[in-house]
């Protein structure tokens, strides 16, 4: 049982980052951090025509990013960041190993500092 709930898991962060990887819509995602909006007032800052904002759409609903609801004519979609924070508990999963990895990194940089602080004392 737990396995199909990781493969069912892994699944939604493969739709989730797959959608956070195209520009265009992290950027109706950013739209509507600040409220709903229909698709011709997403697709209004955007150099393509409402089919292909729709099909963006689809992408972020498939992922759980976004619902769509039906507004009489209308099918606005508002911001849906409980999937997002599901992405980011995976991605702070590593936060430990970078936390350690600049710690040495800054630790070699300390270690050449001093090498050349000697280096420059001895001539």
């Amino acid at each position: 049982m737990k396995q199909l709930s990781y493969i069912s898991s892994q699944q939604n962060l493969d739709a989730i980052f797959s959608a956070l990887a195209d520009p265009t819509r992290r950027a109706i995602l950013s739209r509507l951090s600040r409220g709903q909006a229909s698709v011709n007032e997403i697709a209004a800052p955007f150099d393509m025509s409402q089919p292909a904002v729709s099909r963006h759409l689809k992408v972020l609903e498939h992922a759980g990013l976004i619902d769509r609801n039906i507004d009489e004519q209308r099918r606005p979609a508002k911001l849906n960041a409980r999937n997002m924070a599901d992405a980011v508990q995976w991605l702070n999963e590593f936060k430990a190993f970078w936390g350690t990895s600049f710690d040495q990194l800054d630790n070699i940089l300390i270690n050449m500092k001093q090498d050349e602080g000697r280096k420059t004392d001895n001539e």
